[in-house]
């Protein structure tokens, strides 16, 4: 239930300045533990062994992802847009706990725990749950999260090629990281919104804005989100939970903490997640968790699991070489019995070792949705046809790298 003895509290943002939390729900949401949670969860994974500044958290991030759908609803409002005072607490909700649903160190090991989940589908039950514990107030959150609610526009808000999420990581991932390349100006962006037949488009002066937008993306995943250092950081760090989780479910003792150890022990499903006692466990899941285990890990029993953890917690990561194309097979298994025979592992241990991975970056995908242009005389294009950048269409093409991790090369 709301709390009625709550006042207003004031946020100091590093990038945005002073945030106004107004009393009522979306302040209560703000205290709940399970958003709580998300002050102890990092937004950029291990990013911060190459970034040493990138320690800020997916609580910074849905706080900035809502003081910006604030402005892009009053944006609206200017433009004359009707939109209930339900409608905009709904938007704001929805965009607040958009991220709920992360587990430990964000996408780095978004597959680890839960399998075949996303993290929107989590973050879906945990709105469904508070939406039990406050009698309903997130109803219509959870249909824009959804996009059920008739009015289309709000749920682009929250998720879409130019949201509210991707405008505030942008920024803050930019000034964490101390990336200069992914600056982009979400004010102007938001301040050049428009809407026809439901729809979000950019007018016409906002065009430079947008393809500044779309390079600093692609910019921000080759120098921070796809860095090879980082990659094998993460990678390392799914290995070290792959090879604890084969470990204990060999029956081998290992220390885990009780809510880590439910989720390495049992494949647990979307429909068992919504049972409050796994509910509940995650919720309890953070960074704390992870590392803890991988301290007391370095001392194990196991070789692989001992290894792994050390080289993580004393930074000494896998090596990486890049390609265009797939690295042949005969190319891994070469390298693998180099290793394995220094190593001492068997065909199965030397694979957490040395293995492929492929990363691909799609700054900009009008396969799922576009970015329109909205010119003076009414004509809409898509961004793409409406630049004159050829960065901008070339930056709708997908490009695949692949990626080989050693010990050395």
């Amino acid at each position: 239930m709301m709390n009625k003895n709550k006042v207003s509290k004031i946020l100091n943002d590093p990038v945005y300045g002073f945030i106004t939390l107004n009393r009522g729900i979306l302040l209560d949401l703000i205290d709940h533990p399970y958003f709580q949670r998300l002050s102890r969860i990092k937004q950029l994974g291990l990013t911060y062994l190459v970034y040493p500044g990138a320690h800020h958290t997916r609580f910074h991030h849905a706080v900035g992802a809502a003081y910006l759908m604030k402005q892009a609803l009053s944006t609206f409002k200017e433009l004359g847009v009707n939109i209930q005072r339900e409608e905009e607490r709904g938007a704001l909700i929805a965009i607040l706990l958009h991220d709920i649903g992360h587990g430990p160190y964000s996408h780095a090991l978004e597959h680890s725990f839960l399998s075949g989940v996303s993290h929107e589908n989590v973050s879906e039950i945990f709105m469904r749950k508070l939406d039990e514990q406050y009698n309903g107030e997130l109803s219509l959150a959870i249909q824009i999260f959804r996009n059920e609610h008739h009015k289309k526009f709000l749920h682009q808000l929250v998720s879409s090629q130019l949201d509210m999420d991707r405008l505030d990581y942008l920024k803050r991932d930019s000034f964490f990281t101390g990336v200069s390349e992914g600056v982009v100006s979400n004010q102007r962006i938001i301040k050049m919104f428009d809407i026809v037949d439901d729809e979000i488009l950019i007018k016409e002066k906002g065009i430079y804005s947008i393809e500044k937008f779309i390079v600093a993306r692609r910019l921000m995943y080759w120098q921070v989100y796809l860095h090879k250092t980082v990659l094998s950081a993460e990678f390392l760090l799914a290995k070290i939970i792959s090879r604890a989780r084969e470990l204990l479910c060999n029956g081998e003792k290992l220390f885990v903490t009780p809510e880590l150890n439910m989720f390495l022990t049992k494949n647990i499903s979307k429909s068992e997640l919504e049972q409050e006692v796994y509910l509940n466990a995650f919720a309890s899941l953070d960074d704390n968790d992870i590392m803890t285990c991988i301290k007391v890990w370095m001392q194990s029993k196991d070789i692989v699991l001992s290894r792994l953890a050390s080289m993580l917690i004393e930074r000494k990561l896998l090596k990486v070489k890049i390609s265009n194309t797939s690295f042949d097979d005969e190319q891994v298994n070469e390298i693998r019995k180099i290793h394995q025979k220094e190593l001492g592992l068997n065909d199965h241990e030397i694979k957490y070792f040395v293995f492929q991975e492929q990363m691909i970056n799609n700054a900009y995908d009008p396969r799922k949705d576009t970015i329109k242009i909205k010119y003076k005389d009414g004509t809409v294009k898509d961004i793409t046809d409406a630049s004159d950048n050829l960065n901008v269409s070339a930056l709708a093409k997908p490009v695949t790298k692949y990626y080989l991790f050693a010990p050395y090369f």
